[in-house]
């Protein structure tokens, strides 16, 4: 069937002014310089299963897709020929606050749905990057990383269920709608991180959290890395129970844009640990006497300041923290941002195997460290000149081999230029368990249409 049959097709489904061909249109839903032939935009779980049966008929490559703002994550798809684009499905479906649950579309915009959440006293968990413009299915199909996960867990601790279209445009549902499900396999769980590889989410189901009284944030500088990891301890060791725990640093040739940059956490080469603590007042007075403390004793002569943010400064510096991986790939000059988990008693062995790769390879960097142990690296050429993009390349394997030889854990290259990619697989070398990966593969996609290459070993 030509391109120009599909679309109509698609178009009596869902309705031509659903339905994109036009080139000027289709730049919009570029995946490292590939671009779909046509993009279509259901409004309901029935038209979804409509274009994933002909896709799959026609043997047609899907990539479902929301406000795009992670398209950038992961390899680039083998075939690219359709966009699922599922912003107009951006309904409220359920939400019982009483019953702290929530179903909605995926299309649903997180912004909107913190409006509709903070009217009732709740939120969800989901302080991501780009958080003006993401959808609820692109930030659980991303997996992506938030600061609150300290205290709340993964969206895999709070995404109670699922309904998804499979690869042969089948309905399927897992878990279910209340807190308390029946026991089963969570198979909803498998598309959480997947990069739509599995299925097309038309609903998730959550479990929603009461908004904290009040919140402090606290931010302690040291001269010397094992200082900062040193207070993180202290605090894990400790009754106290913060809602995020960040240590930031970055070289003396940090090229992060200075009017985004914090002055407060990338100052004379310094460590800098931000914590934020919920509570009522008498909890939060004591809070910030133990965490002085802590400071104090990490280490004496490390410890530069510690001090409470007001209001204002709170607010910004906690909205940098989300939007660090965003806003290192908006830097003056070529970025490569890593995702490495680390078991956080290494998380110095990491520090200084950070500064090992970037001092061989001399290459601009900074970091943040989530006290659980997940750090996200941001490494920059210092120029767009094609040796400097060398040493970038270069730098990036060096942290790949790094995981590997060092223990630090999994890394992830969750954003780098276009070209890299032709030499380098963002995934890093595949893990045991890949032959049970290829199995889920086949299981939920046999037809292998959903955005084939993209994921681990090129699922």
């Amino acid at each position: 069937m030509t391109t120009a049959a599909v679309s109509t097709r698609f178009g009596d489904t869902i309705g031509a002014a659903n339905v994109a061909t036009d080139p000027a249109q289709l730049v919009a839903y570029q995946i490292d310089g590939k671009t779909p032939t046509t993009a279509v935009r259901p409004g309901s779980a029935k038209e979804v299963v409509e274009i994933v049966r002909c896709a799959a008929a026609e043997k047609l490559a899907v990539v479902p897709c929301g406000a795009r703002t992670k398209l950038s994550i992961g390899m680039p798809p083998r075939k690219y020929d359709i966009a699922l684009d599922t912003t107009r499905l951006d309904r409220v479906i359920a939400y019982d606050p009483g019953d702290l649950t929530l179903g909605v579309e995926p299309g649903v915009a997180l912004q909107k749905l913190s409006s509709v959440l903070a009217e009732h006293g709740q939120f969800l968990p989901l302080s991501v990057p780009f958080m003006e413009r993401a959808t609820m299915g692109g930030t659980t199909a991303s997996g992506v990383d938030t600061p609150l996960r300290q205290f709340y867990g993964t969206p895999r601790d709070y995404v109670l269920g699922m309904e998804f279209v499979t690869g042969e445009g089948e309905i399927s549902k897992s878990g279910g709608s209340v807190v308390k499900n029946v026991t089963g396999y969570d198979m909803h769980k498998l598309m959480i991180g997947a990069l739509g590889t599995l299925g097309v989410m038309t609903r998730i189901n959550f479990r929603t959290f009461p908004l904290p009284q009040a919140t402090r944030t606290y931010l302690a500088t040291f001269r010397w890395a094992n200082a900062a990891c040193e207070f993180r301890h202290s605090i894990a060791r400790s009754p106290l129970r913060p809602l995020s725990i960040e240590i930031i640093a970055a070289g003396d040739t940090v090229m992060l844009r200075a009017d985004e940059r914090p002055s407060e956490l990338f100052e004379k080469r310094r460590w800098s640990a931000l914590v934020s603590i919920a509570g009522k007042e008498d909890v939060l007075a004591r809070s910030r006497r133990e965490l002085e403390s802590f400071a104090r004793t990490a280490d004496r002569d490390s410890l530069e300041s510690f001090s409470e943010l007001g209001g204002g400064d709170q607010e910004r510096l906690n909205s940098y923290i989300r939007e660090f991986p965003a806003l290192a790939t908006r830097s003056s000059f070529p970025a490569a941002i890593f995702k490495i988990s680390v078991l956080p008693k290494n998380l110095v062995g990491l520090t200084e195997g950070i500064h090992s790769v970037t001092m061989r390879h001399d290459v601009p960097w900074a970091v943040m460290m989530r006290g659980v142990g997940v750090a996200y690296l941001a490494l920059m050429a210092p120029d767009r000149g094609a040796e400097s993009l060398q040493r970038l390349k270069e730098a990036c394997v060096s942290v790949f081999r790094s995981c590997a030889e060092r223990g630090w854990g999994r890394g992830v290259l969750v954003s780098c230029p276009m070209e890299f990619k032709q030499e380098i697989n963002v995934w890093g070398a595949v893990s045991d368990d890949f032959a049970l990966m290829q199995g889920l593969k086949k299981v939920f996609d046999p037809h292998g249409i959903f955005a084939p290459g993209r994921f681990v070993g090129g699922i």
